[in-house]
């Protein structure tokens, strides 16, 4: 994450991918948090691809229209917590000795070469105190991020034609985690998977941070296009037959073929999803954990394509591991529920980014 500013004024969450936007406003009152605005708008194919911004005046613009017509109350703010493509982001926890927090961040920077596979001068480079799981290690975790300036400073320049001030840009992983995570703290180990349209992201969470991120190509427009395929209908026919169906119905019936469509990307999707709890877990020990509080106790499934009807069971069935829909509001109200007005629940997994987003512009510090 980068921070811009010392002052934390109030500030709205804004998710940027390649094919949309989104953005969330939050406030506190006395009965607690609750959504002010929320919006977003599609971005058309080109404007911005693999994360890069490729027409920024274009994407000023649109979002200079988004903003100016949410839903809920008028944004009175111009600071905003903006993500930053995962596709460019390195991200991984480091061993140092132990030491103060001032000597820490100043050994992570002289460290961040060994690991970071970029030259140090062509990126910004960030470090945070990892606190352990257990007080039992002989050495610090140090979480390290970077990203390459050009792209940071690309979007800098966007949101500053937009009239918008960054308080902090952070990688979209940090916003999911901080979205999901009860009180930011998970006493075993968790896998996030956030499926999004072009890519699915996985992210392994324990104790007080996140521990590992990955993404893959395979994502929510994949499987429209291998429905609209097999069954040789048009995209938006194919959109409402996926979400109609899902991985609920198999047989030859119009369920069936959705079935049949979707099981090749389906058996991909476990095969990476169980590469990579298995590389979390091999490469753990340096926690000083048991074996069996190494291995990942639950899977959570976010953003737009954790909606697919079937998909927890049958993940849960393949991975052996209990897998469930994540709550982006479990840091927001107070008890659990299904449908915050006016945003629904569904709908609310597609801005779990912007939530957690909103989140960190709301200053939420957990003790």
């Amino acid at each position: 994450m980068l921070e811009f500013l010392t002052l934390h004024p109030n500030a709205f969450g804004l998710d940027i991918s390649d094919f949309s936007l989104k953005f969330v406003y939050l406030k506190k009152s006395k009965k607690g948090i609750h959504v002010a605005s929320f919006g977003e708008s599609a971005i058309p194919e080109g404007i911005i691809s693999q994360g890069e911004i490729q027409k920024g005046d274009e994407l000023v613009a649109l979002l200079r229209k988004a903003l100016e017509k949410p839903a809920g109350e008028k944004i009175e703010t111009r600071y905003v917590v903006a993500s930053l493509p995962e596709e460019q982001a390195f991200l991984q926890v480091i061993q140092l000795p132990k030491m103060n927090l001032k000597e820490l961040q100043r050994a992570a920077v002289f460290e961040a070469e060994n690991y970071i596979p970029y030259p140090l001068e062509t990126v910004y480079v960030d470090s945070e105190f990892v606190v352990p799981i257990k007080d039992h290690l002989d050495h610090a975790d140090v979480l390290l991020a970077s990203l390459p300036k050009t792209t940071v400073d690309s979007y800098v320049q966007v949101f500053g034609k937009a009239g918008l001030v960054p308080q902090v840009l952070e990688i979209e992983s940090l916003a999911v985690a901080r979205a999901l995570v009860p009180r930011g703290v998970s006493l075993v180990p968790i896998l996030l998977v956030d499926l999004g349209a072009t890519r699915t992201s996985f992210l392994v969470f324990a104790g007080h941070s996140l521990r590992f991120t990955a993404s893959i190509p395979i994502a929510s427009r994949q499987f429209t296009l291998a429905v609209s395929k097999t069954l040789e209908v048009d995209l938006l026919r194919a959109e409402e037959l996926k979400k109609t169906y899902g991985l609920e119905r198999r047989g030859k019936s119009e369920g069936g073929q959705v079935f049949e469509a979707l099981i090749h990307s389906m058996v991909d999707l476990v095969e990476q999803i169980k590469k990579y709890m298995e590389y979390y877990v091999s490469h753990a020990t340096h926690q000083h954990l048991p074996e069996e509080e190494r291995v990942i106790q639950q899977v959570f499934l976010a953003g737009g394509g954790a909606n697919l009807p079937g998909l927890p069971a049958f993940l849960e069935s393949e991975l052996n591991t209990k897998v469930g829909t994540g709550d982006p509001w479990v840091n927001i109200a107070s008890k659990p529920f299904h449908e915050l007005p006016p945003l629904p629940f569904e709908e609310s997994l597609r801005y779990t980014t912007a939530l957690g987003l909103a989140l960190r512009g709301l200053d939420i510090i957990y003790d």
